[in-house]
């Protein structure tokens, strides 16, 4: 089966900007675009293939057609949905503060599944942040407590941020987005969100946006983050491009490649690759591949070449 093009869902959230417009050369729609949806396959977003046999059909649609394991191979037998959404945030503003569930508890309470995510940052400006879990173990009252009397902030751990980092985001963990952070999100498949804190901000309607606090005190796990912002791997030098490890977990491995000038690649049946472009340009199977095109490639594809000088996330289940 050839490789499928991606075309992105954009969402307009009040905290976007217009980095993946002036960045990333997308026409996104909006004065300000907060996400770009790169691998979707949700009830909230779906991606449609650009280019070749495939074009113009939803990636569901492709999926009915040539079979799931065909298209996403033997490891996604296992999932009862569409395993990945990957995204591609720009935060020009703050995020609110926020928390996901996990698939026990979004299965019993919202009919969804949990959310496990991992951020690798792509560029950050001077100073930018993000919340990643609490500076200290807290009990659930004092979470309570906390976001009653409005100090949450002072009880969450802030980290400064720059190009290269990595954080892993189990569910149940409280994080944030700061302003002036540009993200690739790898996450499972889901858009089950509560929000703790919002700045004050209002919604489109004038009206606060709301929060989800008890739902929030439920599934977070008051303690400090466990996991290195590291990327879990090295970079190594291998004949034509350098490979590295980013995370690996029990629902999502990613990589960072980056082609030198030409190298292999074969996929073997057991799983997809998603190849999110992040720098550079070149060809992927012969395809102009440039900054932020999303290719999904075939379980059963084989081997497949890429050239140029380009860099991207790899990542497979």
């Amino acid at each position: 089966m050839e490789i499928l093009k991606l075309k992105p869902i954009f969402k307009d959230y009040i905290w976007g900007g217009n980095r993946l417009r002036d960045d990333y050369g997308f026409e996104t729609g909006f004065d300000k675009t907060a996400e770009g949806w790169m691998l979707a396959c949700h009830k909230d977003g779906m991606n449609t293939i650009d280019g070749g046999k495939y074009d113009g059909k939803e990636l569901q649609s492709v999926l009915d057609e040539v079979g799931l394991v065909e298209v996403l191979g033997k490891n996604a037998e296992k999932y009862p949905y569409f395993p990945i959404l990957i995204k591609l945030i720009d935060a020009y503003d703050n995020l609110s503060i926020q928390v996901h569930p996990d698939d026990k508890y979004a299965r019993e309470v919202e009919n969804e599944f949990g959310k496990t995510e991992m951020w690798y940052v792509l560029d950050a400006t001077d100073g930018a942040t993000l919340i990643y879990g609490f500076k200290n173990e807290i009990t659930k009252d004092e979470f309570q407590k906390a976001i009653e009397d409005n100090t949450l902030l002072d009880k969450l751990n802030v980290v400064n941020v720059k190009k290269g980092d990595t954080f892993f985001i189990e569910a149940g963990t409280v994080h944030a987005i700061g302003k002036g952070a540009m993200i690739a999100e790898i996450q499972q498949n889901s858009n089950c969100t509560y929000r703790v804190y919002d700045y004050g901000r209002v919604g489109s309607d004038g009206k606060p946006r709301e929060l989800h606090i008890k739902k929030a005190v439920d599934v977070s796990k008051t303690v400090p983050p466990t996991h290195d912002i590291k990327p879990m791997g090295k970079t190594e030098h291998k004949c034509g491009y350098d490979e590295q490890l980013i995370t690996k977990c029990n629902l999502f491995n990613v990589e960072r490649f980056e082609i030198k000038n030409k190298a292999e690649f074969e996929t073997d049946g057991n799983s997809f690759m998603h190849i999110l472009v992040i720098e550079g340009n070149g060809k992927i199977d012969g395809r102009n591949a440039k900054k932020g095109d999303s290719f999904l490639i075939p379980a059963n594809h084989e081997k497949f070449e890429i050239s140029g000088e380009i860099e991207f996330l790899s990542t497979t289940i």
